[in-house]
Formats: structure tokens, sequence, C-alpha cells
């Protein structure tokens, strides 16, 4: 990363496939994709989850240093959120940026996404072994939610978590 600030903005079509591969990477190096070997295919579809959800970007200048995807209750990528919530999911951060507060950026921006469109809280479910993750959320103030567990597949644990958002008057 050069010397430059971390910006976070929605994708762009020249960011998919770099979005993708950093997605990938992220995820393979952590052992995230050991139990689970086929999402690494969801993962790469980041013109699916384009299409259905908002995919924010953290760059260095032309430079995509990592991405997560950012959704409502209800739409495709949703999976726990309720009404009056927003929901993330698949923060990856490329390898050779991690370390560099660029994870916290993402968060950083989807909290302020969520606070702008008024809503009441933002949920996360998290792998039970991430702790590295839990310490990261838990740093803003996330807090467990049990009522958000839940496991996709066979050894995948996931650990919801809820930030509550002020609901400002408009």
């Amino acid at each position: 990363m050069s010397g430059s600030a971390v910006v976070v903005r929605l994708i762009e079509p020249g960011d998919h496939a770099e979005v993708g591969r950093l997605t990938v990477a992220a995820y393979r190096e952590d052992g995230q994709l050991e139990a689970s070997p086929e999402y690494g295919e969801v993962l790469a579809d980041v013109d699916g989850r384009a299409a259905a959800a908002d995919i924010l970007v953290a760059v260095d200048g032309e430079r995509v240093l990592g991405a997560v995807t950012f959704t409502l209750p209800g739409g495709a990528y949703a999976e726990v959120s309720k009404p009056g919530e927003a929901e993330f999911r698949t923060l990856a951060v490329d390898p050779a940026a991690q370390r560099r507060g660029v994870a916290r950026a993402l968060v950083r921006a989807c909290i302020e996404r969520a606070g702008d469109l008024g809503c009441a809280a933002l949920v996360i479910c998290v792998r039970d072994d991430n702790a590295a993750a839990h310490r990261l959320y838990g740093g803003f103030g996330f807090e467990r939610d049990p009522s958000l567990d839940w496991s996709p597949v066979a050894g995948v644990n996931l650990l919801g978590m809820r930030l509550p958002l002020p609901v400002l008057a408009r």
C-alpha cells in the first residue's frame, strides 16, 4: 500500500475480477474454504453479488485492497437481518494488504451506510473459530446475538453479532 489513504466506495464493473480474486484468496488463506471448497465459486461470483446487493470496495489509488457485501433484509444475500436492519458479509482483504486498517475501513463504511439508511441495527455472522473477526467487530461495539447463529454446512458454525444503531429522527 502506498502512502495514500484508503478510500471506500461502491464497486465499479472494472473491479469485479479483482474483488473475486482477492475474496477467494483471503478466504483460502484464512482456512475458510477447507470445510466447503465449493464456497469459493460463490465468493468468486462478484457479478451475481453486485446485481443483488451493494459491494463496497476499499481502494488505495487504483488498487482494490478489500471488499464487503452490504444488504438489507429480503435481499438475495441477506441471511439473518430483520426489517429495519442491515447486514454485511463476505468481508475480505487481499492477503497482501492485511493488517493495514482495510477491514476496519470497510466495517466503518457499512456502519455509516446502515445509519444513513435509518437502520436500527447492523448484523453479521462470523465463523466461530475466527477470533480476529470477533475482535474486529467487538471493537466497533458489536455484541453476540445467539438468535442469529446458524450453520450453512457441517463443520461451519456461524455466530451472530449485532450492533444497535442510533435511529435519528427524520
